[in-house]
């Protein structure tokens, strides 16, 4: 099963034409989680030099607050019952988006998301929760994403040949359903992403790579190999452009990984290449809302083409896992 998995993760990009750099970077060790309550870390969000993680299903709705040495310095109770939290996004200071959006089976009729309250300390809160639902019937994710510019939530579906973003309504509706709309593509198996501080750029992970997106075009800026982790799901973009990645098990590391090189100087972010606690830097402002906007055309024959040659990789795979 592990082949599997591994193997759809390399196959999968090629799916969509996206073309992996093979070569992994190490990344550099932040700290690992010294908390034994975090098993199941799915997600990351940095604000204000502390690391927002959440276990996925299985917990109680709670999110930690971490320190740049790896203690817990706060916790927020926000539900008794969640049915799969899975993701984080930041939603102001002090403030994170968290995602009751895991649907593994496909079953779920409506996903939820809230913003609490965040930080040192611990608390209980009761939030109000909002209900989305899809367009084209339930699907399963992991990402939820902000743009730092309008304030507008995305979420990426995980789908194992190609994902699907979809804008969350500008305004919410707590009384719902609030219906998502997709509007463009993004890589399969995606687990996180986050936007970076010019508002003109994203990332998005799966458990293996990761592409930069141009916003709102979602015309990919580079892709590259992700440091190997233990089950890595997690990544955040800080306030000075950092990045880092955060894995599910207990005692997991917080790793910081430098852009490649083409893709730094696309996103033009001012940062260190060392590991460390982020610092706030301001970003551009920009005034176009894009879910308004439709996604750039793109040439049908690399898409074709990877499509075939990531599906001949599958079928490879599938009969080397398959019992003799």
């Amino acid at each position: 099963m592990q082949l599997l998995v591994a193997g759809l993760a390399i196959a999968a990009p090629l799916a969509l034409g996206v073309a992996v750099t093979p070569s992994a970077p190490q990344g550099e060790r932040v700290f690992d989680f010294d908390d034994a309550a975090i098993v199941e870390a799915s997600a990351l969000v940095v604000d204000d030099g502390l690391f927002l993680t959440t276990n996925d299903s299985g917990d109680t709705g709670r999110v930690f607050a971490v320190d740049g040495s790896g203690h817990t310095v706060g916790v927020t109770h926000w539900s008794e019952d969640p049915t799969d939290t899975e993701a984080l996004a930041p939603a102001g200071h002090g403030y994170v988006w968290v995602g009751d959006i895991g649907d593994n089976l496909g079953r779920r009729s409506s996903i939820t998301i809230a913003r609490i309250p965040v930080g040192r300390g611990d608390r209980t809160v009761h939030p109000t929760t909002y209900r989305l639902v899809y367009r084209d019937g339930a699907t399963d994710a992991e990402t939820l994403l902000r743009d730092p510019t309008t304030g507008r939530l995305y979420i990426a579906s995980k789908n194992v040949f190609g994902g699907v973003l979809y804008a969350v309504p500008a305004r919410l509706d707590a009384s719902g359903p609030n219906r998502l709309t997709s509007i463009g593509r993004v890589l399969p198996v995606a687990t996180d992403g986050s936007f970076f501080p010019d508002g003109q750029h994203l990332v998005v992970r799966s458990y293996s790579s990761a592409v930069v997106y141009a916003w709102p075009s979602l015309q990919p800026v580079g892709s590259f190999s992700l440091p190997h982790q233990r089950q890595g799901e997690g990544v955040a973009v800080a306030d000075d452009g950092r990045v880092y990645l955060s894995s599910e098990g207990p005692h997991s590391s917080v790793l910081q990984v430098a852009l490649p090189p083409a893709i730094q100087d696309a996103v033009h972010p001012q940062v260190s290449v060392g590991p460390g606690t982020p610092s706030a830097s301001p970003g551009s402002s920009r005034a176009a809302d894009p879910a308004e906007v439709e996604p750039a055309s793109r040439d049908a024959w690399p898409w074709l083409a990877g499509g075939l040659l990531g599906l001949a990789a599958l079928l490879v795979l599938l009969r080397a896992v398959r019992p003799h």
